[in-house]
């Protein structure tokens, strides 16, 4: 009864960051690797932060229908493996996908039972100096991201929990309670204390 969960956020609110930091402090919780057609970037290695892949291997592994989620953010493709998120769920791990409004969607078909997590920034004049600051892009690129950002965070009304990354300790302790009020259902707890349910009852 593993949870698959979806975590997604404009560019510049610190997602990434966060989900590290969830992942360093949390049991039984990683994210699943995507497939990309982008350049590795410095520091950042096949297999462990992305798998890196051809147009044309992409496409080989999407024409087979193997990605639960499949979209194209700039110039470059990304994809979510089925049998990636499939065999990580089965072996009781949850599970993170850090994607977009639109891969949630298309996870959502699957796995009805995702849960959505949209990550806002505390202002756009926040987000906008963090995209600045972090010294990756040029002007032209920080505003075409800040455009696409508003675009994106029109959708924050199609996820279950909405966190906001002003103070980073805050925004990561939120999420932590996300995960662990999720391990706290019914639905979870009454299969994994199944014998002592038995026993009692």
């Amino acid at each position: 009864m593993a949870n698959l969960f979806i975590i997604a956020a404009p560019s510049g609110c610190g997602k990434t960051s966060l989900v590290k930091a969830l992942i360093k402090q949390t049991s039984q919780l990683c994210v699943s690797i995507s497939h990309t057609t982008r350049s590795a970037r410095p520091g950042e290695e096949h297999g462990k932060n992305y798998f890196f892949v051809s147009k044309s291997e992409f496409d080989q592994i999407n024409n087979d229908n193997g990605f639960i989620e499949s979209a194209q953010v700039f110039d470059n493709y990304y994809g979510s493996a089925k049998q990636t998120v499939r065999d990580l769920l089965d072996s009781g791990t949850d599970v993170i996908l850090e994607i977009d409004w639109q891969g949630a969607r298309q996870v959502k078909k699957s796995f009805t039972d995702a849960i959505g997590i949209f990550i806002l920034p505390p202002s756009e004049n926040a987000l906008r100096e963090r995209l600045t600051d972090r010294g990756q892009d040029n002007q032209e690129i920080v505003d075409r991201r800040m455009q696409d950002a508003v675009s994106e965070m029109q959708h924050y009304d199609e996820f279950d929990y909405l966190v906001i990354n002003d103070d980073f300790d805050i925004a990561l302790e939120d999420l932590s309670k996300i995960i662990h009020a999720q391990r706290l259902l019914l639905s979870q707890q009454s299969v994994k204390h199944q014998s002592l349910l038995n026993s009692l009852i």
